[in-house]
């Protein structure tokens, strides 16, 4: 096929042999299979800004860190070269993830190269060597739903242990393999120890996957694994391997309105206290 023009410096810089073919256009990126000398690879070309359809919420950005002081002014003021910065550091986002979810043991498309916002990875293949399918394109028995169900959950915690939340996890954004789901379109993911929205997006992650596979394993919907998870994140005590029981119990105890005026009146009295000692030593 013709190069594309974003694929086109790739070639040139000796990055990609050739362009087989696209292998899909989405809300945020377009993407290619390709050659790279011997292996066949995927290149995932983002979109420009006003192309695509997904926007970059603030929920998403809160907590990012940019080293460099005038880009975070430019970011902030949403200047020119601001949404050029800005715009960057978003697909920037992705390519981080990647690397750090592939070193902790996550089932993601394994990363190569980012140039010319370009993003070449693993090609993700069936069993016959074609492009793995989406989960949304399965249908899936309710023993499958189960065990997919487990895997996700499992891959979940393994990237909140390595600090990661997916943000908009989802049937669409799992890939299917002869081993099992592989977890893709990571722009989004967040800091989940610098952004307060944390929680909500694991929360809303998780509801995802028990929606989509309870309609074939019905009990899934009675589970409640994000918070579990999320309880045990708070506490310092979620390890990848962490068995979860999928059931949370809230803490529903009644609030006492007097033990509450107690304690509040107590330490009034403490700080009165030190008042007076304070003004006692002072006329000393």
């Amino acid at each position: 096929m013709k190069t594309p023009k974003r694929l086109e410096p790739l070639i040139q810089d000796g990055f990609v042999d050739e362009v087989i073919r696209q292998l899909m256009s989405g809300k945020e990126a377009s993407v290619y299979i390709v050659r790279c000398e011997d292996e066949i690879r995927c290149a995932k070309v983002y979109k420009e800004t006003n192309k695509r359809s997904f926007r970059q919420s603030t929920d998403y950005i809160e907590g990012r860190k940019v080293k460099n002081s005038r880009r975070a002014r430019a970011m902030a003021k949403g200047t020119r070269y601001g949404r050029k910065a800005q715009e960057e550091s978003w697909q920037n986002a992705e390519v981080d993830a990647l690397y750090r979810l592939a070193a902790a043991g996550v089932r993601v498309p394994k990363p190569y190269n980012f140039h010319e916002g370009v993003l070449l990875m693993d090609l993700v293949t069936d069993d016959q060597g074609n492009a793995a399918p989406r989960l949304n394109d399965l249908i899936l028995t309710a023993e499958l739903s189960r065990e997919y169900h487990h895997i996700l959950v499992s891959q979940v915690v393994r990237m909140l242990c390595a600090g990661i939340i997916h943000g908009d996890l989802s049937e669409y954004n799992v890939l299917v393999d002869n081993t099992g789901p592989v977890i893709i379109d990571l722009p989004q993911a967040i800091d989940a120890a610098a952004n307060n929205q944390a929680c909500k997006m694991l929360l809303r992650d998780v509801e995802n996957l028990a929606i989509y596979f309870g309609q074939f394993a019905p009990e899934l919907l009675a589970t409640s694994y994000g918070m579990e998870i999320w309880s045990l994140y708070q506490n310092g005590q979620l390890h990848p391997e962490t068995v979860l029981s999928g059931h949370f119990e809230h803490n529903e105890k009644p609030v006492s309105i007097q033990s509450v005026l107690r304690e509040i009146n107590d330490t009034l009295k403490d700080e009165e206290a030190r008042k007076h000692y304070r003004s006692l030593r002072e006329l000393q």
